[in-house]
């Protein structure tokens, strides 16, 4: 039997890391969010069980408590969702097939894996048998830190080839590249580093201080990915009035003088364009006059920026802005 400070240590400082994290997901994604908050309730439980509700007790020393049964599965739910979400981000970047492929493939491996982790714990409780299931650990972490490489390599190289010679294009993407980097390798070590110590380090809980932060990691590491919405927008080719609804909000009114665009992200990279159009007014008599629509260029790292469009009417040779 382990020592207190072992069985019931790793699990306090995984629960806090866990919890830590977890206000940075608040309110962020409605599906994450509720996934979230159960995932917090449960890692709650599987402290107060042990240390209180049989706190002193011979059973705390020798059974896992009720609530891990439900730590893989509700990690593999939250962890696959966003692997498969930036596997499909690479696609639409890089517009090769096969990367993604394999990413998805190890995402539903590490999905599979958890599954059996949740069945196989949720039959064989006792500490001391928890060596019995590990090729159900393997198969989850394993296959999760290989997705988490390969996204954030396959997500280096396909940033790196957007590189224009241009310093301020150049400036932002190497700033989503180091997102992209911290944000994949800190998933990647600490799925390696628990699978790594729950084999080499038997008999205790330690593996529990980079197993229970992992579901926030990756929500946060899927939050870090949206809010460069603007910038990845723009890198795969799409302009803001047209970007997908989870990268951007864009607010336009087509007709009258000024429209708005309202824009939240943290990197925006814009093209200036000019609209002409030749129109026929009724003022008494028909006379020609041209519509001039100018969108000013802006380059932006502000957390929201608007900008308007300046309509400016020719009538008769007068100018009015």
């Amino acid at each position: 039997m382990p020592p207190t400070l072992l069985l019931f240590g790793p699990l306090l400082i995984g629960v806090c890391l866990n919890m830590i994290l977890y206000g940075v997901s608040c309110v962020q994604v409605l599906y994450l969010f509720i996934l979230e908050t159960a995932n917090t309730g449960f890692n709650i439980g599987l402290l107060y069980e042990p240390l209180v509700l049989y706190y002193g007790e011979q059973r705390s020393f020798e059974i896992s408590p009720l609530m891990l049964i439900m730590d893989p599965i509700v990690t593999v739910m939250i962890s696959t969702p966003v692997q498969l979400f930036i596997a499909w981000r690479i696609r639409i970047i890089s517009n090769y097939i096969i990367m993604p492929i394999i990413i998805v493939f190890f995402g539903t491996c590490a999905f599979i894996g958890g599954i059996a982790l949740t069945v196989c714990v949720s039959y064989i409780r006792p500490w001391a048998r928890f060596t019995e299931f590990e090729g159900a650990v393997i198969t989850w972490l394993a296959a999760s830190a290989a997705a988490d490489l390969l996204i954030t390599a396959s997500l280096s190289w396909s940033l790196r080839q957007r590189r224009t010679g241009i310093k301020v294009t150049d400036d932002k993407i190497a700033r989503i590249i180091r997102l992209t980097v911290q944000t994949g390798l800190v998933t990647a070590i600490f799925a390696t580093v628990d699978v790594v110590v729950f084999l080499t380090v038997k008999g205790t809980t330690l593996n529990f201080i980079w197993d229970l932060p992992l579901s926030k990691l990756y929500t946060n590491a899927l939050l870090s990915t949206l809010n460069a919405r603007a910038g990845w927008g723009n890198l795969t080719g799409q302009s803001m009035e047209d970007n997908n609804l989870l990268f951007s909000r864009v607010e336009r009114r087509k007709h009258g003088v000024l429209t708005n665009h309202t824009m939240s992200g943290v990197i925006e990279m814009e093209v200036a364009r000019t609209q002409m159009s030749e129109h026929h007014l009724k003022l008494g008599k028909l006379e020609n006059a041209v519509e001039v629509t100018t969108i000013v260029e802006r380059i932006s790292d502000h957390q929201d920026e608007e900008r308007s469009e300046i309509t400016a009417y020719t009538k008769s040779g007068d100018t009015k802005v």
